[in-house]
């Protein structure tokens, strides 16, 4: 009697990736419309629904002021992703700049939740 094989583990279809065409960002192969440069991607009735179901589950809205004295500062924008046991699985630098004295920068981080069938909610 020979011993099975274990069985071969299918790649999951939920976050697959790939690239916008439009402003080359990578972003999840299901998604209809870019979180970047929010070009339309697919036309497909499932999609619309499913972008239909798509929800703000975070979203977090600030101002940074030029420092005083009168001195330019420069910032990094670096968004951090940490799994249920607080390992971090991402790290991303989304932005820097410089802004000048009396200068007035907004931020908005948000995080966008998408079922990946219809069935979940």
């Amino acid at each position: 009697m020979s011993a099975r094989p274990p069985p071969i583990a299918r790649a999951s279809p939920t976050a697959r990736t790939r690239v916008c065409p439009h402003c080359k960002s990578t972003i999840l192969e299901s998604a209809n419309v870019c979180p970047g440069c929010r070009h339309h991607l697919k036309f497909d009735s499932v999609a619309a629904r499913r972008q239909a179901e798509t929800r703000t589950a975070l979203r977090i809205d600030g101002t940074i002021k030029g420092a005083s004295p009168a001195v330019p500062c420069e910032y990094s924008v670096v968004i951090a992703i940490r799994d249920s046991e607080g390992r971090e699985v991402g790290r991303h630098v989304v932005g820097v700049g410089a802004i000048r004295p009396a200068e007035e920068h907004g931020f908005t981080l948000a995080v966008e939740v998408t079922p990946t069938s219809l069935e979940w909610k």
